[in-house]
């Protein structure tokens, strides 16, 4: 299922007018017990925008005794001596006076984010005995209703200072016995047409979340989940958890509310609820009604993409660059339907008001196709590149160790790259009998589904169709990214932001890049027809491209030079957006880069004058990416010293950073762009997608007792 579109047992959200959203202690607080200010404010943005679109929003929030336990203990920290604060505990048992203290602040916070965004909020305390009175039942409904149809905000929470509950919390006698519970009581109270809990997790899961066997699950049925799930550790602060929240939302669901346990990380989670996409876990009435949807989940889809890679590499070398060719056939002949849905996805991303630099890496272009496929038919003519031996040693008299390459397993690739890329990726994989779950750019999802499909059809059964796995939704990454058992690498291809999400997010080993801030330098000995007719090709041919130029460095010689000065007009005429550092922003009357790091994929770039080439590569090294850098220049000995200082992956004199990716060298393909130092470098293909493994061949001797084996540590010639 796609989470861009309407989950059809997500209907429902078309009748919502009025919602209760509940917000968690964990949501609310950072692990410390402090404010999540970050999520607060996405939060409030949100509420925000519903209540501008007409929806009658009613939050519940959580926090106020984890606040106020802070605020007490650093007002017990700024109270101390230096002796006590050897003995001093951060705990305090009376969370009825934390609930005093914090309650105010929590309300304080809330307004002001609100009152920052023009929006009106209120503050309503309540109690489970005063539920227990008509009279109060129907006052509350008429405040709300007044409050709603001013366009304001209600913040429930209950009135933990004065409530007389003692444990346990959860008895008969009680009405609710948290806030999970008070957001299920008043969703009925209040006629909620939808209940939302937000939690710190992506929704139920069949066990703790924390394992990687435990999976989400999207719409909760009673009769089926009841007795299977088995739940984690509740909120570090609050007194709910999960099981508070199942409780609450099964109690919503029977009176006829239906309700979506769902993150209250995800910036835009509640917005994607009404949606009607497939985000968290819902509950509804008639839940075990709908018909069943057979769902492959995340383990499932790397564990079969393993076991077609182990059938992949026990293939003959000559079936497997078959396959190649076999994809390659397939592309050139359903060239009339990628392009047909890839017109598909360019037209709703015009419609949808996408930028151009979008449509632009969306777009298919004519002769993509048959490039595609003839890139895939080198890729089939290279050298095997599975059990190639890499060094031969002899370890001692009749011991010879021998080091092979060999797969890495399964690969998991998420992209915003071009769909192009798909075909480029799948291809490396296969070649390197490596299994390979991809997920696409969203706004190219009929682009990439099609060739998914056409590679997938080429892949004979005594391989499977599974080989290659497209996850065609946000929501199933956070899975994938836990299955550190299963998956061998993960490979983000996107912004830095994507690229730190993931590295954050997983303990798979990640290869992953920093912002793309390509560099080229004029030397003062530079042709300036040459520097003109090569950074006019760094960014005019592709504006949008990762190693495309972002930064233009000028010798101070130059500054007064004609055809520099020729340069920078006919930039502008070409309609670039300049911006300058200190000194060049002052000599061309531009605008003041800031900040001066920053990786445009438009027709932008940044130009700055510097002292002489240690300057330049002193500012290479320390506003670039090391990535792809440039140096124009007719003085050799300079160049050389460029090439050897800077520290980047690729390095060029005279020549077009545009060449460094797999499509304009050898590599014919690659799967990523990384620019660490200890691992595979920009561009990767075939070999960034291998590791080796060691054999050893001996003759049966042993080590007996102290005996002493003769280590010879002969390098062997390899076999041709």
């Amino acid at each position: 299922m796609d989470s861009t579109t309407m989950d059809p047992t997500r209907a429902f959200v078309k009748s919502v007018k009025r919602l209760v959203v509940k917000v968690g202690t964990a949501v609310v607080t950072r692990s410390d017990g402090r404010l999540a200010l970050g999520r607060l404010g996405a939060l409030c943005e949100q509420l925000k925008e519903l209540n501008s679109q007409g929806y009658e929003v009613i939050l519940v929030s959580s926090g106020a005794v984890g606040l106020g336990r802070q605020r007490l203990r650093y007002r017990r920290l700024a109270n101390a001596s230096f002796a006590d604060l050897q003995y001093i505990q951060d705990n305090f048992e009376d969370g009825k006076a934390c609930a005093s203290v914090g309650q105010g602040s929590l309300m304080a916070l809330y307004d002001t984010m609100f009152s920052q965004l023009d929006v009106t909020s209120s503050q309503l305390l309540v109690t489970d005995g005063v539920f227990m009175d008509q009279a109060f039942r129907r006052q509350l409904s008429d405040t709300v209703n007044s409050l709603l149809s001013l366009r304001v905000i209600p913040i429930f929470n209950e009135n933990d200072a004065v409530s007389t509950r003692r444990e346990p919390l959860m008895d008969s006698s009680g009405i609710f016995w948290d806030n999970d519970s008070l957001a299920g009581l008043l969703a009925q109270q209040l006629n909620a047409d939808l209940l939302v809990l937000l939690s710190d997790v992506e929704g139920l899961y069949s066990g703790p979340p924390s394992d990687p066997k435990s999976k989400l699950i999207h719409t909760y049925v009673k009769e089926k989940h009841q007795d299977e799930i088995t739940f984690g550790d509740k909120s570090r602060l609050g007194r709910g958890g999960m099981t508070a929240k199942v409780n609450a939302a099964v109690s919503a669901a029977s009176a006829g509310i239906p309700v979506v346990i769902t993150s209250g990380y995800a910036p835009e989670n509640i917005i994607k609820v009404l949606q009607g996409r497939r985000v968290g876990t819902v509950f509804h009435q008639h839940a075990h009604l709908w018909p069943v949807v057979k769902e492959v989940c995340a383990r499932e889809m790397a564990v079969a993409a393993r076991e077609c890679s182990l059938r992949l590499q026990a293939l003959e070398s000559e079936a497997r660059k078959q396959i190649l060719v076999d994809i390659a056939d397939a592309l050139e002949a359903n060239e009339s339907l990628i392009k047909s849905e890839n017109e598909a996805d360019i037209a709703a991303a015009l419609e949808a008001g996408k930028d151009k630099a979008l449509v632009s890496r969306l777009t298919l272009k004519p002769g993509k196709i048959s490039s595609l496929a003839t890139s895939i038919r080198k890729l089939a003519d290279m050298e095997e590149p599975i059990g190639h031996v890499l060094g031969r040693t002899e370890m001692a008299d009749g011991v010879i160790s021998e080091k092979v390459s060999c797969p890495l397993g399964v690969l998991l690739v998420v992209s915003e790259s071009r769909p192009d890329a798909l075909v480029q990726i799948a291809s490396l994989a296969i070649r390197t009998g490596n299994g390979l779950l991809l997920k696409g750019e969203t706004e190219a999802k009929r682009s990439n589904a099609i060739l998914h499909k056409v590679i997938t059809s080429a892949i004979p059964s005594t391989v499977g169709d599974d080989l290659i796995g497209l996850v065609t939704s946000k929501e199933e990454i956070p899975d994938l990214l836990k299955l550190d058992e299963v998956i061998d690498l993960v490979i983000p291809r996107g912004n830095s932001n994507l690229v730190s999400q993931i590295k954050e997010s997983t303990k798979i080993p990640v290869l992953g890049h920093a912002d793309m801030i390509c560099h080229v330098y004029i030397d003062k000995l530079a042709c300036m027809d040459m520097a003109r007719s090569l950074i006019l090709d760094a960014k005019i041919d592709y504006p949008i491209a990762c190693n495309g130029m972002k930064t233009l460095l000028v010798h101070k010689d130059l500054s007064s030079n004609s055809g520099f000065s020729e340069l920078i007009k006919e930039l502008q005429h070409k309609g670039f957006s300049l911006y300058g550092g200190p000194k060049a922003s002052t000599l061309l009357s531009i605008a003041e880069a800031s900040p001066f790091h920053l990786e445009y994929n438009t027709m932008t770039c940044t130009v700055e004058i510097v002292e002489d080439i240690f300057a330049a590569i002193g500012h290479i090294h320390h506003r670039g990416s090391a990535h792809a850098d440039c140096i124009i220049t007719e003085d050799d000995e300079a160049a050389e010293l460029f090439l050897n200082k800077a520290h980047s992956v690729a390095l060029f004199h005279n020549g077009r950073t545009r060449s460094c990716n797999g499509a304009h060298s050898e590599l014919t393909a690659e799967v990523g762009k990384p620019d660490s130092q200890i691992q595979a470098r920009d561009p990767v293909g075939v070999e960034g997608l291998l590791t080796a493994r060691w054999t050893f061949k001996g003759n049966g001797k042993i080590v007996d007792g102290y005996e002493v084996i003769n280590q010879s540590q002969k390098d062997l010639l390899l076999k041709a």
